[in-house]
């Protein structure tokens, strides 16, 4: 297995050398030449032409069928009631053949297995890796080594937070709809008794283990590939992790120049942003932003005035009632909780930066951000805004979020078309916009018991007081 292994991770470093189409067609070469081996091997196996090791306590005794040796020197199988025992002429002594020890010796199984598995997860998505490894090339290329070492941790905490919450959102609700009496009010005693019992086989056979394994890195292999290709439009909104993806079959290269000049402004008053009416708390409608989930809801943004600029602080709960019906209100973040970070509206490098443009900086990062649409009410109060980040590091586009907000919980249906049709008007369609590239935002009503609900899950949360260590 570890010949293998390493054979599988030189191939993987041959992708510098050939494209992933050429790769991906080796490596399944290659698993056809281990699986004709692996089949071999399990034949000799089956028919006892191999060594077969037996070990008592500390000694070890082998043993080897054979035509040819002395009978004194061979030994027998022997049918017990419920197993197979090996017997040795030489001391009389029996050692048992446990039932499983085929499933242990058969771990030649994983080899071939796991590597069609991994493959093939790889060669559904060829197109959108290929894609990220030569971006990331050209990104290092261009950039210097903490700078690209900043960008690929940022990525990898989007690429990667997706494909993991969701399980864990799925084993929740499998708990929670789990019949029978509750230890201490949290967990049904079945679901101890299934954790325990799927625990146990997986300790027990080493084969079910290891394919376990190999299964779940083939789903989230899978689980990236469908963020880089971007074929799924139930993903574009929260989970669009390629760099530099296209639009309408063209890839779309970098960010905006931070002038502003590839971006039309929808501002009042002659292109003047005013950063007094821009404070205070907006709701989130929709977003396409690969940092948020979809799962989430109730998302606020509140917005400080500093010297320099101002700090915005994020209010977000999760997962939503809509997604999770069982599990929301047991949920640590069923109580919010908050993201906060820097927004710099005085550029050292700019006598007069950009009406609405910012630099912002927080989770390793520094980004601008453009306030492209800006709508006010009867009394010049700005109550609609659109907003869009960019991240480009090396030439090449990282991240970027786009944020429907207004300063009202509810929004109509119709209010959003023409946000949207503001939005294609700003020339944000190509970087996330249009509206399958965007995801909706749930709000629940201030009123209603979603925002009342007590339960032993909530309690422990508080007791532990996880919101001060998830807030940030």
């Amino acid at each position: 297995q570890r010949q293998s292994l390493t054979e599988i991770v030189t191939l993987i470093s041959c992708m510098k050398l050939i494209n992933m189409k050429t790769w991906s067609v080796f490596l399944i070469v290659m698993v056809t030449l281990k699986s004709g081996i692996a089949l071999k091997n399990g034949i000799a196996f089956v028919l006892s032409k191999r060594t077969l090791t037996s070990r008592t306590g500390t000694e070890s005794t082998r043993y080897q069928r054979s035509r040819h040796r002395h009978p004194s020197q061979s030994g027998c199988f022997v049918k017990q009631k419920n197993h197979w025992s090996l017997r040795s002429i030489n001391d009389d002594k029996e050692s048992p053949l446990a039932t499983d020890d085929f499933l242990r010796s058969s771990n030649f199984l994983s080899i071939p297995f796991g590597a069609s598995l991994i493959t093939g997860s790889f060669w559904m998505h060829a197109d959108g890796w290929t894609h990220l490894y030569s971006s990331f090339e050209e990104m290092k290329s261009n950039s210097s080594p903490s700078e690209f070492s900043s960008a690929l941790q940022f990525w990898l905490f989007g690429a990667l937070s997706h494909p993991l919450l969701n399980p864990i959102i799925g084993v929740s609700e499998i708990l929670h709809a789990s019949p029978g009496t509750k230890l201490a009010g949290l967990v049904p005693i079945s679901f101890v008794a299934m954790f325990t019992c799927g625990a146990w086989i997986l300790v027990r056979f080493q084969l079910l283990r290891n394919l376990a394994g190999i299964t779940a890195m083939a789903l989230l292999i899978s689980a990236i590939g469908a963020g880089l290709d971007g074929r799924d439009n139930s993903l574009l909104g929260d989970y669009n992790i390629q760099l530099d993806d296209s639009y309408q079959g063209k890839v779309v290269k970098g960010c905006p120049a931070p002038d502003g000049d590839a971006l039309y402004r929808n501002l009042p008053e002659n292109a003047v942003f005013d950063y007094q009416r821009y404070q205070g708390r907006w709701y989130w409608h929709e977003v396409h932003d690969w940092t948020q989930f979809h799962e989430m809801y109730d998302t606020s943004l509140d917005i400080r005035l500093t010297e320099t600029g101002y700090v915005n602080t994020l209010n977000i709960k999760g997962p939503s009632p809509l997604t999770s019906p069982l599990s929301w209100d047991k949920s640590p973040l069923m109580n919010g909780v908050k993201y906060s970070w820097v927004g710099k509206t005085v550029d050292e490098k700019r006598s007069s930066p950009p009406p609405g443009t910012s630099l912002e900086s927080g989770f390793g990062v520094v980004f601008p951000n453009y306030i492209v649409d800006v709508n006010t009410d009867e009394n010049g109060n700005y109550n609609e805004l659109i907003q869009f980040q960019c991240i480009e590091v090396g030439g090449v586009r990282l991240y970027e979020g786009i944020d429907f907000m207004s300063r009202n919980s509810e929004i109509t249906d119709a209010e959003l078309q023409q946000m949207h049709r503001r939005a294609t008007a700003a020339g944000l369609d190509p970087y996330g916009s249009a509206p399958e590239q965007m995801h909706r935002v749930g709000h629940s009503d201030a009123s209603s018991a979603v925002n009342d609900r007590t339960n032993e899950w909530r309690k422990l949360w508080k007791r532990l007081e996880v919101e001060k260590y998830l807030d940030q």
